[in-house]
């Protein structure tokens, strides 16, 4: 249960984020719901969600997989639905995105995106826990730019995570809309 009210003051900026969010998602999400409580936290949040949108030197699946990986390890169903729901948008298989919470004992990966959801991890542990040869195995099969990025991608789940788990948000029904079968016109 939400520990915020999702029924924030319809206010004009409140009514904007709602249609934009409807549009864009096909439903508000909650946790723009939950932030419509504070405009200036809600105004910052999107702005800074539209500068990482634009974010383009790590590949976009392994970036998938360090946000989903990075969600998992912190508890989050609302990031974890969500991000299921992005990424089988992007053409990400299911085996992928149904076997991340346990990506260790599936075969579903490539040994890069091993080390990607082990850095996700290793960086959403408190204290992060992320070892020097990982790292520098990253760094050198990504370069640095989409390294940093990689790291910067991770930071900015672990926010949104932590605030969604802390806020009580939970899943919305994303992933459903993923499993339903493409109709068939006779």
């Amino acid at each position: 249960m939400a520990r915020v009210p999702l029924d924030p003051p319809r206010t004009l900026l409140n009514r904007i984020f709602a249609w934009y969010s409807k549009r864009t998602y096909g439903k508000v999400i909650d946790p723009l719901m939950a932030l419509a409580h504070h405009p200036k936290v809600l105004v910052t949040d999107a702005v800074f969600e539209k500068s990482v949108q634009r974010w383009n030197k790590l590949d976009p699946q392994l970036k998938s997989l360090a946000e989903m990986a990075s969600a998992a390890a912190i508890g989050c169903s609302w990031c974890m639905d969500f991000g299921y729901w992005l990424s089988h948008g992007h053409g990400m298989s299911q085996d992928k995105l149904r076997d991340v919470p346990r990506w260790r004992d599936s075969d579903a990966y490539s040994a890069l995106e091993r080390d990607v959801m082990e850095y996700a991890e290793a960086m959403s542990a408190t204290p992060p826990a992320v070892e020097d040869d990982l790292a520098e195995r990253l760094r050198g099969r990504l370069g640095n730019e989409a390294f940093v990025e990689l790291t910067a991608m991770v930071a900015v789940e672990n926010f949104r995570s932590r605030v969604n788990s802390a806020l009580g948000l939970t899943s919305q029904g994303f992933k459903d809309h993923c499993e339903i079968p493409a109709r068939t016109t006779p």
